[in-house]
């Protein structure tokens, strides 16, 4: 059942609804414009399952909204299109990306995915993606076409996604692949299959509990040396979800983007529905450095990902109907993935979750703002270089995507 809230109410009630996959902590996630969500996914309701991170806005007027108003035509749909998040985040969007394909990982079938996507990309001048000119392919979690059951609200995670990549990176080809369940299991079996389809990044935008299978699920479905895998660091505040502790993974957090006085242009902090804190099971990547977690620490890098500062998307299978405005790390993972296909294809035996650690000039700090209560820590808090919530910054250009 869609379960539509008060922003302030997010965290808190996702994490009630989420007992399986309880963080170490949560927060109230704050609204400075009074947005309600609905969650698209349902929660989980048992070890092992995921939900996609994705949000949508059913009612108030997000600040993207306002700003994307400026910079495009007054008929163009609320929430921040590709111009907007191409301008904040230093995008070569209009060069880059060329032959790399971007593969999405999701559950169950969207049918109207390649219908919806044709609108997107229409409404914002880019170029056709489709099935007959080669740009768009979707297969099932095997590589077949015998796709899964259709799910309205898997279905706006889905058009999410797509539109995300389709933002970043229009030049990009995007591999669409749909597993039969919401299962850890069926998910990470499409991600050896986008992987084995010759996709070199590749995005999740879902999450759930931590457990002792977590180190058989590595090494099975995202030990992939040569591909970056970007995954998203979850919702609820403070706390941390699998497979974004992964250490194979790029886990990418959430923040608020808004249009500054400044010489960029734009300011990212860190959105309080963010995700992050110490893993429970994985170890700590030979590349990531902070002290605060002896095991693997959520996240290292991230992007818009609040509702109330959302993302233009168009979707009809799902629970509402056409343009819609998007929020949740489920925005953030796909951004990522194409900021990486952007920069090239990674090296073979190269593991891309370390790029952005040996770039971190590369890369807008995000200096401020909270997730949550962690005793004051970086854990839960934006501060200067490395912090939980937003990683190591947002992108400024792909330096930091490349090895």
């Amino acid at each position: 059942m869609r379960r539509t809230v008060s922003l302030t109410a997010v965290a808190t009630l996702a994490t009630a609804a989420l007992a399986l996959a309880a963080p170490v902590g949560q927060a109230a996630a704050s609204s400075s414009h009074g947005v309600s969500v609905a969650h698209a996914c349902a929660a989980p309701t048992k070890k092992d399952q995921m939900a996609c991170n994705a949000l949508q806005v059913t009612a108030g007027t997000p600040a993207s909204a306002h700003a994307e108003s400026a910079l495009t035509a007054a008929a163009a749909p609320s929430g921040y299109g590709p111009a907007s998040l191409q301008a904040a985040y230093n995008l070569p969007s209009a060069t880059g990306g060329s032959g790399q394909t971007v593969a999405i990982v999701d559950a169950y079938d969207d049918p109207n995915a390649e219908s919806d996507l044709a609108v997107y990309r229409s409404q914002y001048g880019l170029s056709a993606c489709t099935t007959a000119n080669g740009c768009f392919k979707k297969v099932d979690q095997n590589g077949g076409t015998k796709y899964p059951r259709g799910n309205s609200g898997w279905a706006e995670e889905i058009s999410l996604d797509l539109d995300m990549v389709s933002a970043a990176c229009p030049n990009c080809k995007i591999l669409l692949v749909e597993a039969s369940s919401a299962s850890m299991t069926n998910l990470g079996t499409g991600v050896n299959t986008a992987v084995k389809l010759g996709a070199k990044f590749v995005s999740n935008s879902y999450g759930g509990s931590e457990s002792s299978s977590d180190a058989t699920y590595d090494s099975t479905y995202f030990n992939h040396p040569g591909v970056a895998i970007t995954v998203s660091s979850g919702d609820n505040g403070y706390g941390v979800e699998y497979p974004a502790a992964s250490p194979y993974v790029t886990a990418v957090g959430g923040t608020s983007l808004k249009t500054a006085s400044t010489t960029r242009g734009w300011t990212d902090t860190v959105w309080s529905g963010a995700g992050s804190g110490c893993s429970a099971y994985d170890a700590k990547p030979g590349w990531q450095k902070d002290s605060g977690c002896a095991k693997r620490t959520v996240a290292d890098v991230s992007a818009v990902a609040d509702p109330n500062t959302g993302v233009a998307v168009y979707d009809t299978y799902g629970q509402g109907s056409g343009w819609m405005v998007f929020g949740g790390t489920s925005a953030s993972s796909p951004l990522i993935a194409a900021t990486y296909a952007l920069g090239g294809a990674p090296s073979a035996g190269s593991y891309p979750a370390s790029f952005p650690y040996a770039h971190t000039s590369a890369l807008y700090d995000v200096t401020s703002g909270s997730n949550g209560s962690c005793g004051g820590s970086y854990l839960c808090g934006g501060t200067a270089g490395y912090d939980g919530p937003s990683g190591l910054g947002v992108p400024n250009g792909t330096a930091a995507f490349t090895g």
